[in-house]
């Protein structure tokens, strides 16, 4: 690999000096091997270059001299943690544990993640987008404020006639959106976040839920002005969201210019309009309304 192209790469990044660089590199939803860890060592150790584990699940060989870029690079595609993304492209997609440990989660994360990373990694974009998956509400992840967000919600709802009124559900909701009148459930809608801890705390398995579906945001951002995503679509499968999510890349790669962040143009860029185009064109029977 040629040095100039090599700098073209949005995962060498020119660090204060001038002189040496950091090297991102590419971990999906943060998860890497035993063998794969103990490489990145190895690297570093061989290169005398120190690691820096990042915010968003990836990891970066730190002060490495322009003479060992390729090679360095080299070492990691062969080590399987290969060179990651930070410019203008879709970066390494982030997700927290999902269904695989936490006992909060409502969709398995993980798969969906390494999915979409598969598909849609260092995907040359105009503006640098971020994609981030928590599997529920309570958004480990940030990915609200993502330019795409992928949130796990579920819909809780009683079987009436069965509810015995023992108000554990009240104590485990944060939200205070349940409350109990007369030996009664009453759960306030504009308070629910669709979080499921009612479903899983109900002692006797009163408090039902319809199959957990997909609430995915588009332009979210940290930095010194944050803000928070606007809803996109709630969608029942992960078949659905990969379908979104390529539209929405699509979108950006069309639309989108470079001189401002994505979240700061979506209203140029006809952000409802473009909404209201691929909702209309998914299959009714995936679209989930009150979310």
């Amino acid at each position: 690999m040629r040095k100039f192209a090599l700098h073209e790469k949005g995962g060498i990044i020119q660090e204060m000096d001038g002189e040496r660089y950091t090297v991102r590199i590419r971990i999906p939803a943060g998860i890497i091997s035993p063998e794969q860890m103990s490489g990145i060592g190895k690297i570093a150790d061989q290169f005398k270059v120190g690691v820096h584990l990042t915010t968003r699940q990836t990891a970066e060989l730190i002060h490495v001299k322009h003479e060992d870029l390729e090679a360095v690079v080299e070492a990691l595609e062969q080590n399987g943690t290969p060179l990651g993304a930070e410019k203008s492209e879709i970066v390494n997609v982030t997700a927290c544990p999902g269904t695989d440990r936490c006992k909060y989660a409502q969709m398995d994360s993980i798969s969906l993640a390494l999915a979409l990373d598969k598909k849609h990694f260092g995907r040359d974009m105009p503006v640098k987008a971020r994609i981030a998956i928590s599997a529920c509400p309570n958004s480990c992840m940030s990915e609200r404020l993502n330019e795409i967000g992928i949130t796990g919600v579920v819909r809780p709802y009683r079987i009436p006639g069965t509810c015995t009124g023992c108000g554990t559900c009240t104590h485990y909701c944060r939200e205070n959106a349940i409350v109990i009148r007369n030996g009664v459930i009453h759960l306030d809608e504009n308070k629910c976040v669709h979080c499921g801890m009612c479903i899983a705390c109900c002692p006797f398995h009163i408090i039902k839920s319809d199959p957990p579906a997909y609430h995915i945001t588009v332009g979210g951002k940290r930095g010194r002005h944050p803000k928070v995503g606007k809803h996109f679509v709630t969608v029942k499968s992960p078949e659905t969201v990969d379908l979104c999510i390529e539209k929405i890349a699509y979108w950006i790669y069309r639309k989108a210019w470079g001189d401002l962040l994505l979240p700061d143009q979506l209203d140029d860029l006809g952000f409802d309009k473009f909404r209201e185009d691929v909702v209309s064109s998914l299959p009714e029977e995936e679209i989930v309304t009150g979310y």
